[in-house]
């Protein structure tokens, strides 16, 4: 089976240190609406692209979300065999139904605000049912082998 390129080993360490600020600010904006003070841009109102003063808040979640998941999820193991690939490509596919299965359950019940609430969320549903299930299925298979 052809090797998988995934990230070192010790990035997933850095990945949990970082999930932690992010999803607290990203649930301090989400329901609070909590900004930082220092993201905050005011352009010009003359140019053709203003769009009003913004807060850089909801883009460094994001984006600071998506790298925490990813390198929690694509942080090679210690040991790395044919078996735990199968397991990595299972969980993605896994996860991959299940989020397109909560999209059309919000597409069918959810409205207005609400669901662009849900499409927010559901932009980190892949990542965090793939590490997820990866983590279950690997937990499984390393008790049956003790």
């Amino acid at each position: 089976m052809k090797k998988l390129p995934l990230l070192p080993h010790r990035f997933r360490k850095l990945g949990y240190v970082l999930v932690l600020p992010f999803l607290a600010l990203g649930i301090a904006y989400m329901g609070w609406d909590f900004t930082i003070a220092q993201l905050a841009y005011h352009p010009d109102k003359a140019g053709i692209f203003y769009m009003g003063n913004n807060n850089y808040t909801d883009e460094l979640v994001t984006v600071g979300l998506i790298l925490s998941l990813i390198l929690i999820g694509f942080s090679k193991e210690k040991v790395e065999d044919e078996a735990i690939q199968f397991f990595r490509l299972e969980a993605l596919q896994w996860a991959v139904y299940a989020n397109y299965a909560v999209l059309v359950i919000a597409v069918l019940f959810c409205y207005g605000g609400w669901f662009f609430n849900v499409m927010t969320i559901n932009l980190f549903t892949v990542l965090i049912i793939f590490i997820a299930r990866y983590r279950y299925v690997l937990f499984q298979y390393n008790r049956s082998n003790s």
